[in-house]
């Protein structure tokens, strides 16, 4: 309404401006081909685009030779043929044009294909113009996108490696092998943790690159890596000059290293910061804002993977002291039989598992090995596994056959309360005759290397596993007598060091036997050589194993054992063990000490009779060793443990003990499953060589 009150509009007398004019303002000619006839007519403009003046052009294609080169044109022709004579009504095209100085420079056409009633192509008319500034953007833009995508897929590969990484030295190894620092342009790296003020460095840059008194700095310290933990910026050094102005006593030791820029990231995590990374460049030209924003995302994605692996590792350290705890801490040594014991941590979780071994020293010169696994992998199975550890142990010290161990920790598990259960070999050795007596609860197979190095699978008949057997009231556990020849080793492990991935139960006990028969003779060796062949294979849970080997020559031998039963109120038992005694001494060499043995003897059995009202059972054996002792033992069924004590001027009794004690060499009491063992040991001289 306001134009029309104000009168008729002003415009220029040109307006609007012909098709013609408006093409050349835009850099655009036209030209008009007849197909029949071949004259092709351009216009100044087009003439302008071809570099050619009107009187260098006779209206013919081929004027135009010299400045189309031949492969342009053929692909030119290709490309008009083709709309000509498939029905096109149009086509365009891209090609180069040779201007006066030789240059080439891009060009393009459009035309539009008129034809007549038939169909047949009569005439071309359309526009050149040239098409450098086009192409420069559309190339610029191309490029752009292939850095932008280059950029996200280093971001994506490296958050996608990060992932796996759990500890510390893995998330440094992802940023530094398989060409990381490659994809960002770096040729080093440095990366510090925040631990209790300071700064911890954990890797130090490029290789052979030393600052001296740098892996523990305060983080008020003027370095780089320390400032972006004060500020929480990112502290990007873009030239030589730069390094040596900002941070001189750095500059001092790397220069030397070809670095001429640094990118310094805070690592920060949950709000805070754990630490700083510094990628180092040897040719770098300055950060553009693609570059700082690509640094800065994937300092987020190092930094969480980062602490992860740093609470990995203190969960790492926190469940190897407890599994080291719960573990014995040191194996005894047991004469005749040399024993090689490991563990092996698991490869997922937490690295800790319920699998554990054991070593105990037994009465009467035997040794119990017992290898077990409790279920699962965290600090539950290791408690658990602790647990039952101490009670397993307490029960086969009490002196209770392998079968009432078993029975009996079964039902300790089982009233633990606890949803686990454990699978267990108890092995009860008398290196002195080779007698091993086997109960196995749900574990696999033990395997035995004879003194060739051959080795074979112990087919050991077992019951349920331990807990289970308790819960369903199967507390039965058969017994398999073993004789262990001196130098034949008995093989005991888990599960762990048998199922593999990709393998089954046969085939795992397979490889086992085969690397043990194969493996050094040395049983330390032989153990280091098992467990790191199941690294090697990838084994995914924890593992123990336990090797027992029988003594040779140097061992205990057997010098003889005899045994009687005393039934209280039997006069002639008495008089029985009396005999076999003194039969015994003389038999074995000892006659220069038989009455004190006699006498001795005589008391123990005496107080056995006489204070526990129960019958009693006699053993006398000679043990081999550093020294040839011959061994009085007096069983009974009391729990009560004798003492001595004071008989008195007038008493007519308590001088028992006392007699022993000043008679033998050494004595004790030993907790036996149904009662005590009260023994004695007398030094003998060693038989005269016949």
């Amino acid at each position: 309404m306001a134009e029309r009150a104000a009168g008729p509009l002003s415009l220029p007398g040109d307006w609007p401006a012909q098709p013609d004019l408006s093409l050349s303002l835009n850099g655009m000619g036209t030209f008009d081909w007849d197909l029949a006839s071949g004259l092709l007519y351009l216009d100044d403009q087009a003439l302008d685009v071809f570099d050619t003046a009107p009187e260098e052009y006779d209206g013919r294609r081929a004027s135009l030779a010299d400045r189309i080169p031949p492969d342009e044109g053929a692909r030119l022709d290709a490309v008009v043929a083709r709309a000509l004579g498939d029905g096109s009504t149009g086509y365009g095209a891209y090609f180069r044009r040779r201007r006066r100085d030789g240059t080439l420079r891009w060009t393009h056409t459009q035309g539009s294909i008129r034809r007549d009633d038939e169909g047949r192509a009569v005439r071309v008319i359309g526009i050149v113009r040239d098409a450098v500034q086009e192409l420069a953007d559309s190339t610029a833009r191309r490029e752009l996108a292939a850095v932008r995508r280059v950029q996200t897929t280093v971001v994506e590969t490296t958050t996608a490696a990060l992932a796996h990484a759990r500890t510390v030295q893995d998330v440094i190894d992802v940023l530094t092998e398989s060409g990381g620092l490659e994809h960002l342009g770096a040729s080093g790296l440095v990366m510090g943790l925040l631990e209790a003020g300071r700064i911890r460095l954990v890797a130090e840059g490029p290789e052979g690159a030393h600052v001296p008194d740098v892996r523990v700095t305060r983080t008020d310290e003027e370095y780089p890596l320390n400032e972006v933990v004060r500020t929480l910026a990112p502290r990007f050094v873009e030239s030589r000059e730069e390094f040596a102005l900002c941070y001189p006593d750095l500059w001092s030791h790397i220069r030397g290293f070809g670095i001429n820029a640094g990118a310094y990231l805070p690592l920060i995590a949950q709000a805070r910061p754990i630490g700083a990374l510094g990628l180092l460049y040897g040719d770098k030209e300055g950060f553009t804002a693609e570059d700082r924003n690509l640094l800065v995302a994937l300092s987020s994605g190092i930094a969480q993977s980062l602490q992860r692996a740093v609470l990995f590792e203190q969960d790492h350290d926190l469940a190897e002291g407890l599994q080291q705890a719960m573990l014995p801490r040191r194996i005894p040594a047991v004469p005749g039989a040399e024993i090689a014991v490991r563990y092996r941590s698991a490869r997922l979780g937490r690295d800790i598992g319920g699998d554990w071994y054991d070593i105990i020293p037994l009465p009467g010169g035997r040794v119990g090995a017992v290898i077990g696994d409790v279920q699962g992998h965290d600090t539950h199975a290791a408690a658990v596994m602790g647990q039952l550890r101490i009670v397993l142990r307490a029960y086969a010290a009490e002196g209770h056959p392998p079968a009432t161990v078993m029975a009996r920790a079964s039902v300790f598990l089982h009233e633990l309360d606890t949803d686990r259960f454990a699978t267990c070999t108890y092995a009860e050795a008398d290196l002195s005759t080779g007698t091993v007596r086997l109960v196995r609860a749900g574990h696999i197979d033990p395997l035995l290397r004879e003194t060739d190095g051959s080795c074979r699978r112990l087919p050991v008949p077992g019951g349920m596993p331990l807990g289970l057997s308790a819960f369903f009231g199967w507390l039965d556990y058969p017994v398999e007598i073993l004789e262990l020849d001196p130098g034949q080793t008995l093989v005991l492990c888990t599960d762990g060091l048998v199922e593999l991935p990709g393998t089954d139960l046969d085939d795992g006990m397979g490889h086992l036997t085969g690397l043990v028969r194969d493996g050094p003779h040395d049983l330390e060796l032989l153990a280091d050589r098992i467990c790191a062949v199941v690294d090697e294979r990838g084994g995914d849970d924890d593992g123990a194993v336990l090797l027992l080997r029988r003594g040779g020559a140097g061992g205990p031998s057997p010098g003889g054992r005899l045994q009687q039963r005393v039934a209280r109120g039997d006069p002639e038992g008495l008089s029985t063990a009396r005999h076999m005694i003194r039969a015994a001494v003389g038999a074995w060499g000892a006659g220069a000490r038989a009455d004190e043995i006699e006498l001795a003897a005589d008391e123990l059995i005496t107080n056995a009779l006489m204070h526990t009202g129960n019958g009693a059972v006699v053993n006398v054996r000679v043990l081999s060793g550093a020294e040839r002792r011959l061994r009085v033992e007096v069983e009974d069924r009391s729990s009560t443990l004798p003492h001595r004590r004071d008989a008195g001027e007038s008493g007519v009794s308590g001088r028992g003990l006392l007699l022993v004690d000043l008679l033998s060499d050494a004595w004790g009491v030993e907790s036996r499953g149904s009662g005590k063992c009260v023994w004695c040991e007398f030094a003998v001289p060693d038989r005269p060589s016949p």
